[in-house]
């Protein structure tokens, strides 16, 4: 079953532009891991520093493979030092899609 993670991170703002930057450069590395079909980050637009990764995976087991790689242990070991709130995390599934057609 796809599936899609949300991330919410809450960085210190002056680590923000760099972390812009690593995911800028990191994307595509994320996206080359099996299963992964989506990945995107948000950034809210009142609260500067809070961003939230959104991206779909084939499959819980392929999400899982990516978080247990050391690639995203270290990468997870350098932004986490810069976090201001605990990170929070949700696995989901869609139950139904609406799609908005225009005539």
């Amino acid at each position: 079953m796809k599936i899609t993670r949300l991330v919410k991170l809450s960085l210190s703002e002056d680590y923000l532009d760099t972390f812009l930057s690593s995911f800028e450069k990191k994307k595509q590395q994320i996206l080359s891991y099996e299963g992964c079909l989506t990945v995107d980050l948000l950034l809210d637009n009142t609260n500067k520093g809070l961003c939230f990764t959104v991206s779909t995976w084939k499959s819980e087991g392929d999400l899982e493979a990516y978080r247990q790689s050391d690639w995203f242990q270290s990468t997870w070991k350098e932004v986490k030092q810069h976090f201001t709130d605990k990170p929070e995390a949700w696995t989901t599934h869609s139950q139904e899609t609406i799609q908005n057609h225009p005539e």
